[in-house]
């Protein structure tokens, strides 16, 4: 019947008033709840930056997109095939290239991406992220556009005011060369929040085949899938069975590959580089442990004499760092779940107060955080297990006191 006399003598210890065990348990407490909780809220924001890469930037960007070597004649036959392959939830044909908006005497290069809005919502969710105006007003010669909140801001524009596309070809005219130009109408204002913002536009994909003088053709196809990571497979089915001659495929990892992998990699190595703190806290709960034993010598010599066995002994310390790391890791984890969910309100009020932007080199411009359950137990479980593992050796310690040695220097 040693358990209930250990557990008694461990939580005594843990509530002991001694102010150097206080003192010492006090900073093991913080220094487990301080790495807890930065585990957590590095965690949870590098979590919102790929919730954010898979629903803004994959939910408005086309996962593949299938062009033609010549221009393509025929997009319904095309579509038909590719409707068939795996995986494939969506096809819609496209016209794109790049062009020169110019408004209020300011520019703005950007992708001019020709759609017709009624089949385009089955490969983008481009009408879920506008601001103001519709895609669907945009009507063949109509030459109404929808642009990026961003490219809105730059031109100083909003609904009903009218840009000029300015295409890279000239015409030649008797008074010499001149841009060709194409007055265009904003129908519609994107805000994914996000770097597509700065170089978006989109019209109907008649108009876009009229400025590109593709004679009603188009360039491809765009192709959604419900696997985003099966992007290069489809691709490859694409290309053989339209003929490589023919056709050639790319996938959104040629634009954000990188900075998936670079998310992934991030993930990893921020992980283990906090980890490394949590077990340095851990560490310091052995320290903490050393010193409680070393104070208590006295009591658990004569605990021993009493008739108390080793088991008793290395319990009693076993609860008591347990207690340690129990409250230490609770307190980690209610900060860092805190942190994770003020963190992008805190962020905006330090963009007000500041006038500052940090986030303007990334793919977003505010700082994005989701917290996972599955997050909140790997990493309060990975602590508690290393607390009790750090227990282990100083309750040996204990239990290994000599009652003899220890009661003749007393």
């Amino acid at each position: 019947m040693f358990k209930p006399l250990a557990i008694n003598l461990g939580l005594r210890y843990a509530g002991s008033r001694l102010s150097f065990i206080s003192f010492i348990s006090i900073v093991a407490v913080l220094g487990l709840a301080l790495s807890v909780a930065v585990l957590l809220l590095v965690t949870s924001v590098i979590n919102g930056f790929e919730r954010e890469l898979k629903e803004r930037v994959l939910g408005i960007m086309p996962h593949v997109a299938v062009r033609g070597r010549e221009p393509v004649a025929e997009p319904d036959r095309v579509a038909a095939i590719l409707r068939t392959g795996k995986g494939v939830t969506g096809v819609a044909a496209f016209v794109q290239g790049a062009a020169l908006l110019v408004a209020n005497e300011r520019s703005a290069g950007v992708m001019l991406t020709g759609i017709e809005p009624s089949e385009y919502a089955a490969v983008s969710d481009l009408a879920n992220y506008l601001s103001a105006g519709s895609v669907d007003g945009l009507r063949a010669g109509g030459f109404g556009v929808v642009v990026g909140a961003r490219v809105a801001q730059q031109l100083d524009i909003t609904l009903g005011d009218s840009v000029f596309a300015v295409m890279p070809e000239a015409n030649v005219t008797l008074v010499g060369i001149v841009p060709r130009r194409k007055r265009l109408e904003v129908l519609g204002i994107i805000d994914t929040g996000s770097e597509l913002d700065a170089r978006a536009a989109y019209l109907h994909i008649d108009d876009a085949a009229r400025l590109f003088r593709l004679g009603g053709r188009v360039e491809g196809l765009h192709i959604r899938i419900d696997d985003v990571f099966a992007a290069d497979t489809i691709a490859r089915w694409a290309q053989d069975r339209l003929g490589r001659d023919r056709y050639f495929a790319t996938t959104w990892k040629r634009a954000h590959g990188n900075l998936y992998r670079a998310i992934g990699f991030v993930r990893a190595t921020m992980f283990l580089l906090v980890s490394l703190l949590v077990g340095v806290a851990a560490f310091n709960l052995v320290s903490a442990l050393m010193m409680v034993v070393n104070q208590r010598r006295a009591d658990i010599a004569v605990l021993r004499t009493m008739g108390s066995n080793t088991s008793t002994i290395m319990v009693a310390f076993v609860v008591l760092g347990s207690m340690i790391g129990l409250v230490g890791v609770g307190l980690g984890v209610a900060l860092g779940v805190a942190g994770s969910l003020l963190i992008q309100d805190g962020y905006r009020w330090f963009e007000q107060v500041t006038s500052m932007n940090l986030m303007n080199q990334y793919f977003v411009n505010y700082l994005p955080s989701e917290l996972r359950l599955a997050d909140v137990l790997l990493v309060s479980g990975t602590a508690l297990l290393l607390c009790l593992l750090s227990t282990l050796y100083p309750a040996w310690r204990a239990a290994s006191t000599d009652p003899a040695e220890v009661l003749k220097h007393e």
